[in-house]
């Protein structure tokens, strides 16, 4: 559990998926502390009763929601204008939304895999987009939730990482939270003098709706493991610590789990990998050159 009582007021942040499970729950506590929480989501009729609910229970009524669908890069461009056209500053960023089902190969209308645009290529393209505002906050903050299933692709094999060649839904699952965390160590140097840090967690089984698709995968999680799985709350904590403790107010590009750093897959530690894999994303969501912040 996050112990920290450090309040938030006139600090500003995003969640995306934040309408539900961990991210609703991350939203909640950082509202109780009394910060500007931003509801990035997809479904803003589910975000607006998500709001409801959170003004309601914090007491807070500084919460808004935004529409971000991670799975168009137009949206995600969308948004970003928005925010920084509204938002005059931004002190932490919580990549938080994502998708586990699936069990079809489907392609988004940029021609990207869509759990892997919708977990990471998405995140990569707003966090990028939303640097200048972040570096202009600083301190602030930056967290990706990843998963500890990371462990299970151990390697990135980039002629595939659409599903070119083949698909499988779990395999894609694991690569997409296996560049969350590369991306997070990769940005974490390239802005290391900036006052941005930049981390990644692993939340633990958690009973959402984040495997709600039908595929055999997710039937055998939804019957056996998640009866004996976190909550919502308790899945949130590393999150809420990330984002508020001081203890982590100068650690970047470090995985963290149950509260505590700790050691990702050796594909998550190579640095020419995350090198790589940035120059490949750069190219696939069409990040030009001179958007670049850092």
């Amino acid at each position: 559990m996050c112990h920290s009582k450090t309040t938030l007021t006139v600090k500003t942040v995003i969640i995306t998926g934040a309408n539900t499970g961990i991210g609703k729950e991350t939203a909640l506590d950082l509202a109780k502390r009394g910060a500007r929480v931003i509801l990035a989501c997809r479904n803003v009729q589910k975000a607006e009763l998500a709001k409801g609910e959170i003004i309601k229970t914090s007491g807070n009524d500084n919460v808004i929601v935004r529409e971000l669908d991670l799975a168009s890069l137009a949206s995600v461009r969308t948004f970003a204008t928005g925010i920084l056209e509204s938002e005059s500053r931004l002190d932490i960023l919580i990549n938080n939304a994502g998708v586990a089902g699936q069990a079809e190969k489907q392609l988004t209308e940029d021609g990207l895999e869509y759990r892997m645009q919708s977990n990471y290529f998405g995140h990569f393209l707003l966090t990028n987009l939303l640097l200048g505002l972040l570096k202009k906050t600083a301190p602030s903050r930056v967290i990706n939730v990843s998963s500890l299933v990371h462990n299970l692709a151990n390697d990135l094999n980039f002629a595939n990482l659409n599903s070119e060649t083949s698909y499988s839904p779990s395999n894609t699952y694991q690569t997409s939270k296996l560049c969350q965390i590369l991306f997070a160590r990769h940005l974490a140097e390239l802005v290391i003098s900036s006052g941005v840090t930049v981390n990644s967690l692993h939340p633990g089984l958690v009973k959402t709706d984040v495997f709600r698709y039908p595929s055999f995968r997710n039937f055998i999680i939804r019957k056996f493991l998640l009866p004996f799985s976190k909550s919502a709350e308790e899945g949130a904590q590393t999150t809420v610590y990330l984002a508020v403790d001081d203890e982590v107010a100068n650690v970047t590009g470090k995985y963290f789990s149950n509260c505590k750093v700790c050691e990702p897959s050796k594909a998550a530690k190579d640095d020419g990998l995350a090198k790589k894999l940035w120059e490949v994303s750069e190219i696939l969501v069409k990040f030009k050159p001179e958007e670049r912040q850092y």
